[in-house]
């Protein structure tokens, strides 16, 4: 048992009813009182624990639970636990109620308050001096709610419940917080009958596992009965904590029984010794028929007998009385019974005698008639046989007179007959090549007309893509050329501005140079101003390999862009030398890290500067003169200068962006143009393959076995779905096979042909590689459920199954 707040007396609950899953079952998790109970007990229950210590722990329960209606189950106990000084008693209310969601699933909610009081109890202390510290431990009484859930189905029961959910000290009026009793218990219970024969023919079984998840630890129990129909159960049990358990039951009557569990502790537990638990129950009878869990039926120890009726002492006299009375009436009874024996017997025999009189002589009559009729049956058997006789004769005079009038009569219609076989012969021959003609030229024409059908369907489609295809190629053209204009005009604007930056430039040097400076600023400015103009140098320098560059890739794009134009209208064009994309990638990207460091640079130089024109600004000996004057004019050159680079270097970087994503663009364009064909390709190619099969395969004389058919990759019991599949209408098909293996699906294709198979087709998945074998596809999965279930037993349809094409 743990506690909590030791010091003040107050003890968490927890019942150690664990080992039994025939009753108290409420205490276990509340939603038991109705989860898989059928009646209602009343049971004294008895625990004592670690019995080999002095003042081990005892519990003592009596409780009143079960099912009380079709969806609510109730329990109330009352308990007392002796832990040595320590004593707990209170009480325990239990309500269940369940939801029914359909034929076998249910929903149970459940809940257990319990009340008690906790404290020491004196009569338990024994002490040689008195102990003032005992006195000063208040009895305490206790309030706790465990809350529970349980989802049911046919057989099994999954749940959860919160135990020490709320500890509340009503003395103290504040909750205990320290409560190491609680915790989220998880449960799993399988509930089913034995179907064998003999002893346990219709027994139930019970398994149930726990999981306790604790503040600092996890217990893990489990329990498993078995219920005979002789009313005889048997349990066992582990618990982690607790070690393991067995226990039997019996039913002593149909209302009583008695219930024993041994408990043994292991491992860190074996030195405390076992534990032993003990149940006296009553069961009441059930007068109602629950839709939910009906009831067992099972006997008892001893089986209800009927009634007799009380025996009533008499005197001496009295019985001596009744016994001549008795004989007396019994003599009369048996004179009356054979006297009436004797009369229907004399009756009896009167009638046996008349019956045998009248059967001799219906027999002797029945003779006569025999006699007589046998006589006149001779009589016209023999005028019969005589006049058979003359008419025989007769007739054999006529059939011979008819029989050479036959013979004549049948040559004549035999010559008549030859002649007209020999006619008849040579005009079915003759119309049966002309039903074969027709029959041809109707296949021919109704080929054709399914070939034009599908030829047209096809077209449509095709004609449909194409539009769309050419409207898509329509906007990225135009998409393009906008793309081009716009950077036809920035590439000349900015060789515009950056051919003028240069003139001017070239402009100010000739006819502009630092004038010659005699203070230490005007000479640092002068230096300055030199190693800005040669950074500058090196920023155009940039400038124009990256636009050179940019050139390049641009001109890529419109190699691609002319390439994919020319091979859509059928033009091939003989492919671009290879040119590897990373290393130009990697070389414009140096590119523009060095004019990023060199724009850089440039601005950081003419910032030095003009902090050095501020200072010597201020200086009054020196302001005004030339190289103030200088200067002057020439930072705010710089600046505009500078100021055009960095726009020139982002137009460029614009403009490269663009030329990538066309490039990505035009890339996709050509793979999908490639992965197109390739498909359309196939697709052609496996329809020749199959019009071939079914043309040139002969039918077999033989049956075909099964196992000579190789049905490559088995489909599940579910209906698979394909989605996307091209050249395959929505619907649902009768798969027979699938292969990934071209010579595969053939040989499967030509043995169903062989065997009879008109409709055997196939379609190709690209996602999935796999060729999909069928003979018929329907639009409803009710006319597809149909056909599947009442698919001849061909061979090649062994394994058929589902599947559903979504494109």
């Amino acid at each position: 048992m743990s506690y909590s707040q030791e010091d003040d007396g107050v003890v968490a609950l927890a019942l150690p009813v664990r080992n039994s899953l025939k009753f108290n079952r409420y205490v276990i998790n509340p939603t038991f009182s109705f989860v898989r109970e059928q009646n209602k007990y009343i049971s004294l229950t008895n625990k004592r624990e670690w019995v080999q210590f002095e003042d081990a722990p005892q519990t003592y329960l009596v409780s009143f639970s079960g099912r009380f209606k079709e969806n609510i189950g109730i329990g109330v106990g009352v308990f007392q636990q002796n832990y040595g000084v320590l004593t707990t008693f209170g009480g325990l209310a239990n309500f269940a109620y369940n939801v029914r969601l359909n034929t076998d699933n249910n929903l149970t909610f459940g809940l257990n308050v319990g009340a008690y009081k906790s404290g020491v109890n004196d009569g338990n202390v024994v002490t040689n001096f008195p102990d003032p510290s005992l006195d000063n431990i208040p009895s305490n009484f206790m309030l706790t709610v465990n809350p529970g859930i349980n989802y049911g189905t046919a057989f099994l029961d999954f749940g959860l419940s919160i135990n020490n959910l709320v500890l509340y000290n009503l003395n103290s009026s504040q909750l205990i917080e320290d409560n190491p009793e609680q915790a989220i218990q998880a449960h799993m219970m399988y509930t089913g009958y034995m179907d064998s024969r003999g002893f346990f023919d219709e027994s139930k079984f019970t398994g149930l596992l726990r999981s306790e998840f604790k503040k600092d630890k996890t217990v893990i129990s489990g329990v498993a009965m078995v219920m005979v129909p002789k009313g005889i159960w048997a349990q066992v049990g582990y618990n982690t904590l607790y070690g393991g358990s067995a226990g039997l039951g019996l039913n002593i009557t149909n209302q009583i029984s008695i219930e024993y569990n041994f408990e043994k502790a292991l491992g860190d537990l074996t030195d405390f010794g076992p534990s032993h638990e003990i149940t006296l129950a009553y069961k009441f009878k059930n007068n109602t028929n629950y839709d939910y869990s009906s009831e067992d039926e099972v006997s008892a120890l001893i089986s209800p007998t009927r009634k007799r009726k009380p025996v009533v002492k008499l005197s001496k006299a009295e019985a001596t009385e009744r016994k001549l009375k008795a004989a007396a009436e019994e003599q009369a009874r048996q004179e009356a019974e054979a006297k009436a024996k004797a009369e229907a017997d004399a009756k009896a025999q009167a009638e046996a005698q008349q019956k045998a009189e009248e059967e001799a002589r219906a027999k002797a009559a029945a003779e006569e008639k025999a006699r007589q009729e046998a006589e006149a049956k001779a009589k016209a058997e023999a005028e019969a046989k005589a006049q058979a006789e003359a008419q025989q004769k007769a007739e054999e005079e006529a059939r011979a007179k008819a029989a050479a009038e036959e013979q004549a009569r049948q040559e004549a219609e035999a010559k008549a007959k030859a002649e007209a076989d020999a006619k008849a012969q040579a005009e079915a021959q003759q119309k049966a090549e002309e039903e074969a003609r027709a029959k041809a030229a109707a296949e021919e024409q109704a080929r054709q007309e399914a070939e034009a059908k599908a030829k047209a369907e096809a077209d449509a489609k095709a004609q449909a893509e194409a539009q769309q295809k050419a409207e898509e190629e329509a906007r990225a053209k135009a998409a393009a050329e906008e793309q081009a204009r716009q950077e036809a005009e920035a590439k000349a604007k900015a060789q515009q501005e950056l051919e003028e930056s240069q003139e001017d430039e070239v402009v100010d040097e000739e006819k502009d140079t630092p004038p010659e400076a005699t203070d230490n600023l005007g000479k640092s400015m002068n230096e300055i101003s030199e190693s800005t103009e040669a950074s500058k140098k090196e920023q155009e320098a940039l400038l124009k390999k990256f636009l050179d560059a940019i050139d390049v890739k641009d001109q890529d794009l419109k190699d691609l862009k002319e390439e994919n134009d020319l091979s859509e209208k059928g033009i091939y064009m003989e492919p671009k030398p290879f040119k590897s994309i990373t290393a130009e990638n990697a070389a414009l990207e140096a590119i523009r890290t060095d004019l990023d460091n060199a724009i850089k640079t440039t601005s950081d130089k003419i910032n030095e500067l003009e902090s050095l024109y501020n200072q010597r600004q201020q200086i009054e000996t020196v302001a005004m003169d030339e190289v103030y004057l200088y200067y002057q004019k020439a930072l705010k050159s710089l600046k505009a200068e500078q100021a055009a680079a960095i726009k020139a270097k982002s137009d460029l970087e614009s403009r490269l962006e663009d030329i990538n994503l066309a490039t990505d663009f035009e890339r996709k364009r050509r793979i999908k143009r490639a992965l197109y064909d390739n498909e359309e390709d196939r697709y052609a190619q496996d329809k020749a393959r199959l019009n071939s099969i079914k043309q040139n395969t002969p039918l077999s004389i033989s049956p075909i076995p099964e196992e000579e058919f190789d049905f490559g990759e088995e489909l599940s019991g579910n209906i698979q779905i394909l989605k996307n599949v091209q050249n395959v209408e929505n619907g649902y098909y009768l798969v027979v096979a699938v292969h990934t293996d071209v010579e595969k699906r053939d040989d499967f294709l030509a043995k169903a042909v062989a065997s009879g198979e008109k409709n055997i087709n196939f379609f190709y998945d690209v996602k999935t590689s796999k060729y999909y074998i069928y003979y018929e596809s329907f639009e409803s999965i009710q006319a597809a459920n149909a056909a599947l279930e009442a698919k001849e037993s061909k061979p090649y349809k062994a394994k058929a199954s589902l599947l559903k094409i979504e494109n």
